[in-house]
C-alpha cells in the first residue's frame, strides 16, 4: 500500500478544546462553501463529493481521549481526500453488503502514518467520510 505524503503537519496539541476549536475552524470554512450538506471533492473518485457530516456522528461515538486523536490529524485528511491518486485498500463493508469501504494511508511530514476511511453506498455512489484517526 502506498502511502500519500501531506503537507499540514496536523496538531501537537493534546488539549481538547484547542483541537476541536480548530477543527471546527476548518468544517465551518468548508460548510460555507455549500447550501446543503457539506462536502470536499477527491481527485482520485475523479472529482465526485465525498460527504463529510457523518464524520461527526462518528467521532462523538468515541470517548474524548479519542476524539482528540483523531481530530489531531482532521486537516491532514482532508487533504489527503483531496489530494491524493494512490489506490485505497477498499473491502466490502463486513455488516452491511450494499456498502464499500475505502482506507487511504497518509504520512505527516514528521512521518506519523494515518488513515481515512470512506464510506460508498453501491446502490446510489454516494460517499461518505467516516473516520480519520492515525496507526
Amino acid at each position: 500500500m502506498q502511502f500519500f505524503k501531506v503537507r499540514s503537519n496536523g496538531s501537537n496539541s493534546a488539549n481538547y478544546k484547542t483541537v476541536h476549536e480548530n477543527a471546527q475552524i476548518l468544517y465551518r470554512n468548508i460548510a460555507s462553501k455549500s447550501k446543503r450538506r457539506p462536502y470536499i471533492r477527491s481527485i482520485y473518485f475523479k472529482k465526485q463529493k465525498i460527504f463529510i457530516a457523518l464524520f461527526w456522528q462518528h467521532l462523538f461515538d468515541k470517548n474524548w481521549k479519542e476524539r482528540v486523536r483523531r481530530l489531531q490529524y482532521f486537516e491532514c485528511g482532508f487533504e489527503l481526500i483531496e489530494k491524493t491518486t494512490y489506490p485505497p485498500l477498499t473491502i466490502q463493508n463486513p455488516h452491511k453488503s450494499s456498502e464499500l469501504l475505502h482506507r487511504f494511508c497518509g504520512i505527516t511530514p514528521r512521518g506519523i502514518i494515518f488513515f481515512v476511511q470512506i464510506k460508498e453506498c453501491k446502490k446510489t455512489g454516494e460517499k461518505s467520510l467516516i473516520s480519520i484517526f492515525p496507526r
